[in-house]
C-alpha cells in the first residue's frame, strides 16, 4: 500500500486492510487490537511482583517491547524507542518524538506481519504476554490534566434545562472552554471509588448542607495525550497540533451533578470533578488513528473561528470518526443495558483547536499531559454522553435491561464506556474499554 497523504490524514503500509498477522486473534471479527492498530500500555504479569514496562496490544496478546528489543527485535531507531517504552510509563517514549512514534509502529507491523521472515519474529514471539495474564496501569505519569468542553449537542441539552431560552454560554461558539483537573485521584479501567461528600444547597434552603453526593453521573470522553509540549511563553499553531498528540484513550469524568450546581458559583468544579476519572488502559496512536479523519464543518449561521483557530487542514481533516458507547451493569443484574451511542465527528471543536487555544496565552504542555474531550453528546437523543442530559435531571429516568431504571448512578453501579473505528475500506480498530465502579460513601 503507497503512502498518501491527504491534509494532516497520512496513510502507508501499516493501515492496509488486507495485512494480517501470524497472531491468529488479531484477525478475531469485531476485534479492537488487529495488526492495523498495535496500541500503547503499561503492564505486568497478574500475581507477582514483577515491574511495570510499556506494551503493545496485538490480538490477544502484549508485545513486551523491553523484552522484545533485548532480545534484538528492532533496529535503529525503533529500537531506541522500544527501550524508551519498557519503562513504567510510557512518557519517555513520548519524548522521543514522532519521527520514533513511527519507526516503531512501522517496526511492530513489519515484525508481527503474516509471513513476516527474520530472527525477529521470534524474538516477538518469546516476549509475548497473554492480555488474560496481564494486570494494567496508568500508561502515564501525567503532569496535568485539562478538561474541555466542546460538544454543542451536550452543551445545548445541559443549557435548556438550565435555561431554555438562553440555553450556550456567550463564549461557547468562540472558544474551547475548559477548567484544570485533578491528577491525583485518575485511575486506569476497573477503578473502584467511593461516592463522594460535598456541600449541597437544596432548592428553596437557606444554607447548604454537607452531604454523600445524591446524583452521581458519569462523562463520556476521549483523553488526549500529549506527546510533544511546547515551551512558556510560546504557543502550537493550529496546523502544528496534530503532530504533537500521541494518542487517545476513553476517559469517563465522573460528576456529582448536585455538589457542582452549588460550587460552581462563580469558579469552576471543584469537588464535583476531583474524586476520579477513569482512562482505559491502552492508547491508540494518532497514526493508528489516520484512515478515521473526515471533514470538520461549522455551521454557516454560527460564529467562524477566529484566524488563530481556523485552517484549510483543520477543515479538511480535523474530525474523527471514532464510535463510542456508554453501558451500566448494576450490581446483582443479570445483563447490562447499553445507554448511548454516539461519535467523535459531532464535536463542535477539534483537538487541534483545543490545544491552539490551550496554548496561545503561553501555557506549557509536557509530554504525559492528558486533555479530556469533554463529554461527547450527538444531535439525537440516544446520543447523550451522561446521564443528566438521557433522564432529564432526574425527571425522566432511563429503563434498563432486566428491569430498574436509572435517573443517577447507584451504589454498586458499573459503567463501562467503548470506542472504536470502522469505514468501508478500512480495518476496524478499538480501544479496549474504560470501566469504573461507584462504592458507598465512607463514613464520616
Amino acid at each position: 500500500m503507497a503512502t498518501t497523504t491527504v491534509a494532516t490524514m497520512t496513510l502507508d503500509f501499516t493501515h492496509d486492510p488486507a495485512r494480517r498477522s501470524w497472531i491468529a486473534a488479531a484477525q478475531a471479527p469485531g476485534g479492537d487490537f488487529p495488526i492495523q492498530n498495535l496500541p500503547f500500555g503499561v503492564f505486568r504479569r497478574r500475581g507477582g511482583d514483577e515491574a511495570w514496562r510499556g506494551g503493545v496490544a496485538i490480538g490477544d496478546q502484549i508485545v513486551d517491547l523491553g523484552a522484545a528489543a533485548a532480545a534484538g527485535a528492532f533496529e535503529g531507531l525503533a529500537g531506541r524507542a522500544a527501550r524508551a517504552a519498557a519503562a513504567p510509563v510510557l512518557n519517555g517514549l513520548l519524548r522521543e518524538g514522532p519521527a520514533a512514534w513511527r519507526a516503531l509502529r512501522h517496526a511492530l507491523s513489519q515484525v508481527l506481519a503474516e509471513g513476516a521472515p527474520g530472527a525477529g519474529v521470534a524474538a516477538v514471539r518469546a516476549a509475548l504476554v497473554p492480555q488474560a495474564d496481564a494486570e494494567m496501569a496508568l500508561p502515564l505519569a501525567i503532569g496535568d490534566y485539562t478538561d474541555f468542553y466542546t460538544s454543542l449537542d451536550h452543551a445545548l441539552n445541559i443549557g435548556r434545562l438550565r435555561d431554555p431560552a438562553n440555553p450556550l454560554t456567550p463564549n461557547f461558539q468562540w472558544l474551547p472552554v475548559a477548567y484544570h483537573g485533578r491528577v491525583s485521584t485518575m485511575g486506569v479501567s476497573g477503578q473502584r471509588f467511593r461516592r463522594p461528600w460535598g456541600q449541597v444547597m437544596a432548592p428553596g434552603a437557606q444554607a447548604p448542607v454537607l452531604q454523600p453526593c445524591g446524583m452521581l453521573d458519569y462523562e463520556l470522553e476521549l483523553g488526549i495525550v500529549v506527546g510533544q509540549g511546547n515551551a512558556a511563553g510560546e504557543a502550537i499553531a493550529l496546523d502544528e497540533a496534530p503532530s504533537r498528540v500521541f494518542g487517545l484513550t476513553l476517559l469517563n469524568d465522573w460528576s456529582a451533578r448536585d455538589i457542582q450546581f452549588w460550587e460552581m458559583l462563580p469558579l469552576g468544579p471543584f469537588h464535583a470533578k476531583n474524586f476520579a476519572t477513569t482512562l482505559s488502559p491502552w492508547i491508540v496512536t494518532m497514526d493508528a488513528l489516520a484512515p478515521y479523519r473526515v471533514a470538520w464543518t461549522r455551521p454557516a449561521g454560527h460564529p467562524q473561528p477566529l484566524p488563530y483557530l481556523e485552517s484549510r487542514a483543520n477543515r479538511e481533516a480535523g474530525a474523527l470518526d471514532i464510535q463510542l458507547e456508554v453501558w451500566i451493569e448494576p450490581e446483582g443484574a443479570p445483563r447490562a443495558s447499553r445507554l448511548s451511542r454516539t461519535s467523535f465527528r459531532h464535536q463542535y471543536w477539534t483537538i487541534a483547536q483545543m490545544i491552539a487555544h490551550h496554548t496561545v496565552g503561553g501555557c506549557a504542555l509536557q509530554p504525559g499531559d492528558v486533555l479530556g474531550s469533554g463529554t461527547i453528546s450527538g444531535p439525537t437523543p440516544g446520543e447523550a454522553g451522561a446521564l443528566i442530559e438521557l433522564s432529564k435531571f432526574g425527571r425522566e429516568p432511563v429503563p434498563l435491561e432486566g428491569g430498574g431504571e436509572r435517573g443517577f448512578l447507584l451504589d454498586g453501579d458499573t459503567v463501562r464506556l467503548r470506542g472504536w473505528c470502522e469505514a468501508p475500506g478500512r480495518a476496524r480498530i478499538g480501544f479496549g474499554e474504560a470501566c469504573g465502579t461507584v462504592l458507598p460513601a465512607r463514613t464520616l
